[in-house]
């Protein structure tokens, strides 16, 4: 049973780490502003394609 409550929850949080990715992709393409990220222990500005096909 708590196992069962615990994927719940899981499945729940990354559900609301899905949505705010792609609310803060959205908002990125509307401002028209690059995306920050560390890879590999560097800062990277990713460009942000604005002609997105949304279906």
């Amino acid at each position: 049973m708590m196992g069962n409550k615990l994927t719940e929850l899981e499945n729940k949080v990354r559900k609301g780490l899905e949505d705010s990715y792609k609310k803060l992709l959205e908002f990125k393409r509307q401002k028209n502003t690059p995306l920050i990220i560390s890879k590999d222990g560097k800062i990277v500005e990713l460009k942000i394609n604005t002609n997105s096909n949304k279906g």
